[in-house]
């Protein structure tokens, strides 16, 4: 692929939501390029007692193949991937020069759709059978000239063939009116004249000129397979005639464009042969690349996870994941004894028959496993091309069978008619998917709903997304560890579980209550709004620091990330996402700070800082108000955070 994420922040976090996540996996399969496609088909030999494995590579270039689509495609690509590439030895010049094209099913749906209206018009065909089109204006001398003169030219040439209707084409292309611009040929069994070296505005005083004079000539653009076009004057009988005249023309015009159509489909036939053989479909963290495969060869991804789920099953009934199987299988689990599950990884573990390193530990293949390729695939195989598609497609399938070999699969068993995605022991794996490889989750692709996945060792508390805060927008330099100690000191040391950095710019704060959200939300526009020195000394005002801080729920998180827009930082994603509003941030039809009982908040804080400040000089007449400490001030204002927390509850 040509990249993964267009940001930092499209990465796909712990905290994500299931919806937040598949926005993330919908921009990256949108905005970036498949470069290369690896396709490994393998085939249980009885006679043999082994799979005999047939890999594939293909370079695919998504190239405008349809010359009449004025579309063309765009894709991001990111330097890292690139880079990753070139390291790996990938050929660019070879992708993008013979790379096979393609057209998604929805792509050759729309393509068909305007050749129907192309035919049904019969516009490009026939331009001078169209609905009545302006008169050129005759301005100049030479216009007048030359529309006289076609006019004499055709008048001669009908008049000939309407006198001598039987004449034959060696006569009719030796007689007079055969020059290097007129060439008499038959066209659809019909005298015709073959039009070159007009320029595009004398066709059009040809095209007016037969339109006013001539009912029996028919202007008649027809196209080659290079798309060139070929202009023709050609006589019918009657009316009758040409009528059935354009219908041949645009039956075969309508041919033509179809065939190439069925060719632009390129690779896409590849994709469309396995899904009909509705086979078992391997792959290693294989949710992006069936989100790539959807999105390139099917059509624009569905809007919900659910839906993606429920369709991709439709298309690919049985998908198996071997990562998957790799950590949900307690006997693979003690197998791989807390190894890497990277595909390399457990390729040289599990095949060391194709992957020998000295001194590297493996461990014996129970299932043999043979290769037929051509020659490019073998030197690939002889080099270890680790990260070509092809070959990665292969590591993927050995594993895939070395797996079914240690939890209880046994291939000799099986008969021709006989479907591995039924067999009891490997079903209960098919068609679960981790939606990525820190979401904690995994995907049923029957049903569309994600469940917890029990061998995932959290990074954080559980999420409670109604319990999150987003904030973005505060000083450079500040850590998420700053920020949590801020808001700590209002709401109490135990307020916050989690504090996650999404990048510089921005994190996303888990309360420990539901209510402490909105308390949160409620407080910051309240100290922004009052312009005071008790806004000033409050803990939150480091946080607030610049002017520019900005926070929000967690649906406004989802709203950012599900936009088209695309900014490095998230800040910036954010500001350009979002309204300069704090009601339109959160949704809601009353500004937080107007809300009953927030007003008030400060005003009170204050009088209780005034009161202490008074009792502390009675205390001693030598003490005055302006010697209390930071600290005491900061008392106060943690005894304002309790009242402001009674006025909203009485609220």
């Amino acid at each position: 692929m040509s990249g993964v994420t267009s940001a930092p922040w499209r990465d796909t976090f712990e905290l994500d939501r299931a919806d937040v996540r598949y926005l993330k996996l919908r921009d990256s399969a949108k905005r970036f390029a498949v470069l290369q496609l690896g396709v490994c088909p393998f085939r249980w030999d009885p006679a043999k007692s082994a799979f005999v494995a047939h890999p594939h590579n293909f370079f695919i270039f998504p190239r405008k193949e349809l010359p009449y689509d004025s579309s063309s495609h765009e894709f991001l690509c990111q330097t890292t991937s690139l880079d990753f590439l070139a390291k790996h030895q990938f050929d660019f010049n070879t992708c993008f020069h013979e790379g096979i094209s393609y057209l998604s099913r929805a792509q050759e749906e729309e393509a068909l759709q305007k050749l129907n209206v192309l035919h049904h018009d019969g516009l490009s065909a026939f331009p001078n059978t169209s609905k009545q089109e302006e008169d050129l204006q005759l301005k100049s001398t030479a216009d007048l000239l030359f529309s006289e003169r076609m006019k004499i030219r055709f008048n001669e040439w009908r008049d000939a063939i309407s006198t001598n209707p039987r004449v034959d084409n060696h006569k009719l292309g030796s007689n007079k009116f055969t020059t290097n611009q007129f060439q008499t040929v038959f066209f659809k069994m019909r005298p015709a004249i073959m039009l070159d070296g007009f320029t595009s505005h004398q066709l059009k005083l040809i095209q007016q000129v037969l339109r006013k004079n001539f009912r029996d000539l028919m202007y008649v653009c027809t196209f080659g397979e290079d798309e060139t076009s070929e202009k023709r004057v050609v006589y019918t009988d009657n009316n009758e005639d040409s009528i059935l005249l354009m219908k041949d023309v645009q039956e075969d015009l309508l041919r033509s464009r179809k065939v190439k159509v069925e060719s632009a489909i390129g690779i896409r036939h590849v994709i469309d042969l396995i899904a009909s053989e509705r086979k078992l479909i391997v792959g290693h963290s294989c949710f992006l690349d069936i989100a790539q495969v959807y999105s390139k060869f099917i059509g624009p991804l569905p809007s919900s996870i659910k839906d993606f789920a429920l369709a991709i099953n439709r298309i690919f009934p049985h998908v198996v994941d071997t990562r998957h199987l790799m950590s949900a299988s307690d006997a693979v689990q003690h197998l791989m004894r807390q190894k890497s599950k990277a595909l390399s990884s457990a390729f040289s573990l599990l095949c060391p028959a194709f992957h020998s390193t000295a001194g590297e530990a493996s461990i014996p293949a129970p299932v043999r496993i043979e290769v037929e390729a051509d020659e490019t695939m073998l030197s690939c195989f002889a080099s270890g091309a680790k990260h070509e598609a092809g070959y990665d497609a292969f590591m993927t399938g050995c594993v895939f069978a070395q797996l079914c070999a240690h939890i209880g699969v046994k291939f000799e068993d099986f008969t021709p008619k006989e479907n591995l995605e039924m067999n009891k022991k490997l079903k209960k794996y098919i068609n679960l998917l981790p939606p990525s490889f820190n979401s904690g989750t995994v995907l049923d692709l029957r049903t569309g709903m994600e469940r917890p996945d029990a061998c995932y060792k959290l990074r954080y508390p559980a999420a409670v997304h109604d319990n999150i805060v987003l904030i973005w927008g505060f000083q450079s330099g500040m850590s998420a560890k700053d920020i949590k100690g801020c808001i700590c000191k209002v709401f109490g040391p135990a307020s916050v579980t989690t504090v996650f950095s999404i990048d510089s710019t921005a994190v996303l704060i888990q309360f420990s209550k539901q209510e402490s959200v909105n308390d949160f939300l409620d407080l910051k526009a309240t100290l922004e709004k009052q312009d005071s020195a008790i806004s000033v000394l409050h803990p939150l005002s480091t946080i607030l620091e610049g002017g520019q801080t900005r926070a929000a729920n967690y649906d406004t998180y989802r709203d950012i990330c599900s936009s088209s827009v695309t900014k490095y930082f998230f800040a910036d994603q954010a500001n350009a996402v979002c309204s300069a509003s704090d009601t339109e941030l959160r949704g809601e039809n009353v500004d937080a700070s107007d809300a009953p009982g927030t007003n008030s908040v400060l005003d009170e804080t204050a009088r209780t800082l005034v009161k202490q400040a008074e009792g502390a000089q009675h205390s001693s007449k030598k003490q005055d108000a302006t010697d209390i400490s930071c600290q005491d001030i900061l008392d106060v204002l943690q005894d304002g955070k309790t009242l402001f927390g009674k006025q909203t509850r009485r609220t």
